[in-house]
C-alpha cells in the first residue's frame, strides 16, 4: 500500500501527465529499445510508428496517476492488458526493466519538474502498479497451462490449411504438433503467432483474433495483408505470413486470452464488424448457431466491395440455414459483378438511419470491430440510433484506446 504523502504526490502530477504523457512514452519507448533491443520482438513495430503504442500507454500511465488510491477503478483495463501480456509472454523479470526506463524518461522530459520527491513517489507507484500485473499475469499462466488441453508459454503446431478467403484476407488453420489436446476458447478471443523469420535478428510476435467456432479441434486465424497502401504501414508479419508461410510448416502459438467475449444473456445480439474486423465476429456468431442458440442475432458487415469480403458465403449460409440470423452487408463502393449479383444490402456507408430500419431491438447487446475510425463513427451512429452505451462492446486491433464521446448525443 502507498502511504498518504506518495498518493497525494502521483496525484498532483496528473496535470502534467495529461500534457507531456505522450512525450514521456515516447522516450520511454526509445530508451528501452536502446538499451533493451531484445525486447523489440514484443511489440508491433507499425503502432510503434503511428504512436499508438505510445498513446496507449501514455493513457495507461495517466490513468493510474488519477486513480493511484482507487485502482479497482482501472481493473477492467488493467485485466485487458494483462491478458495481452500474457500472450506475448511478459515475465516478471520484465518489469524492473520497464520500472526503470519509465523513470529514466520522466527524468528527461521534465527536467528540473522531476523533483527528488516526484521521482521518489512514481518509483514506490510503480512498484505497486507493476506487483498488480505481476499477479495477476500469474494466475492468467496458471490458468492457461492447467485448463484442459492448454499450456503455458508458447506451443508448436502445424499449419494444416491455408485459404484464401478474399483479396485481401487469407486463413490459417492450425493443428498442434504434439497431437494433443488444445485448450478451449470463447468466441472474440485471440492467439499470439511467434515467427522467426530468416535474416531477422529477433522474433516477432502478433496477436489474431481467433476466426472459427470453439467447437472446433483446430485454431483458426484469418490475417489481412497490409501492403503498405492507404496510407498504412506495410505489414511485415501480414505478409511473411501470406507469401511464405505454407501449408505443413510449424509456427509457435501462445493459448487463447482476451476479455472481449461473447456474454451470456437473453438479450437481441448485434454483431458490427468493418473489414478484417469481421474475425471476431465470426466467431461469435459461429458459436451461437453451434451452440443452439436462443439470441435474434443481427450480423452486420461493411467492407469496401466484394472482392475484399471474406466469409460473405459462410455468413450467408448460416443465415439461411438459422431463423434466428439476420445478415447485412454494406459495400462503400461495390463493383459491377457486386451490383450484378445483388450480394449487398447498402452502398455507402453504415449509418443511423440505415441501422434503425434493420435492427428493431435499441436494447440488444452489440459487439463491434474494425478499423479505429470505423468504430468511432459506429459508436456514434449507433448512440444517435437508440442503443444504449452500457450495451455497446467493442475490441481493438492492437493497444487499447477509447472512443470518443459524440458531442450530439
Amino acid at each position: 500500500m502507498l502511504d498518504t504523502k506518495t498518493i497525494e504526490i502521483i496525484k498532483s502530477t496528473v496535470p502534467v501527465l495529461e500534457k507531456h504523457g505522450e512525450d514521456i512514452t515516447k522516450t520511454f519507448y526509445k530508451l528501452m529499445f536502446t538499451n533493451h533491443p531484445e525486447l523489440l520482438n514484443i511489440f508491433n513495430h507499425a503502432n510503434q510508428k503511428q504512436g499508438r503504442q505510445q498513446k496507449a500507454l501514455a493513457n495507461s500511465v495517466y490513468a493510474a496517476a488519477k486513480y493511484i488510491d482507487q485502482l479497482e477503478v482501472i481493473l477492467p483495463v488493467v485485466t485487458q492488458i494483462a491478458h495481452k501480456h500474457r500472450s506475448l509472454g511478459i515475465k516478471p523479470e520484465h518489469y524492473p526493466i520497464v520500472g526503470e526506463h519509465l523513470i529514466l524518461a520522466i527524468k528527461e522530459v521534465l527536467k528540473d519538474a522531476a523533483t527528488d520527491e516526484i521521482i521518489e513517489a512514481w518509483t514506490k507507484a510503480y512498484g505497486v502498479i507493476a506487483g498488480a500485473f505481476i499477479g495477476l499475469e500469474k494466475s492468467l499462466y496458471d490458468e492457461a497451462s492447467q485448463k484442459p488441453g492448454g499450456w503455458k508459454d508458447f506451443r508448436t503446431f502445424n499449419v494444416t490449411k491455408k485459404v484464401k478467403e478474399s483479396d485481401v484476407i487469407t486463413s490459417f488453420y492450425f493443428s498442434p504438433v504434439d497431437g494433443g489436446d488444445i485448450a478451449a476458447y470463447l468466441p472474440g478471443q485471440y492467439i499470439s503467432v511467434k515467427l522467426n523469420i530468416q535474416g531477422e535478428e529477433f522474433t516477432h510476435i502478433r496477436q489474431y483474433s481467433l476466426s472459427d467456432s470453439p467447437e472446433k479441434a483446430y485454431y483458426r486465424i484469418s490475417v489481412k495483408k497490409e501492403d503498405g497502401t492507404n496510407g498504412k504501414p506495410e505489414g511485415k508479419i501480414s505478409n511473411y505470413l501470406h507469401n511464405e508461410l505454407k501449408e505443413g510448416d510449424q509456427i509457435e502459438i501462445s493459448a487463447p486470452a482476451g476479455e472481449f467475449v461473447l456474454e451470456q444473456t437473453d438479450k437481441s445480439i448485434v454483431l458490427l464488424s468493418g473489414g478484417v474486423g469481421i474475425t471476431p465476429m465470426l466467431s461469435m456468431l459461429r458459436h451461437l448457431d453451434a451452440s443452439g442458440m436462443t439470441n435474434e442475432t443481427s450480423f452486420i458487415h461493411a467492407a469496401i466491395n466484394g472482392n475484399v469480403h471474406a466469409f460473405a458465403e459462410e455468413v450467408k449460409n448460416i443465415e439461411e440455414n438459422n431463423q434466428l440470423v439476420k445478415a447485412y452487408f454494406c459495400y462503400e463502393n461495390p463493383s459491377e459483378k457486386d451490383k450484378e449479383e445483388k450480394a449487398y444490402n447498402k452502398e455507402g456507408y453504415i449509418t443511423s438511419e440505415w441501422l434503425k430500419t434493420i435492427v428493431s431491438d435499441m436494447d440488444s447487446l452489440v459487439y463491434m470491430c474494425g478499423p479505429v475510425p470505423f468504430m468511432q463513427a459506429m459508436y456514434e451512429a449507433l448512440l444517435e440510433s437508440g442503443f444504449k452505451k452500457e450495451n455497446i462492446r467493442y475490441e481493438f486491433f492492437g493497444p487499447s484506446m477509447e472512443l470518443k464521446e459524440p458531442q450530439s448525443v
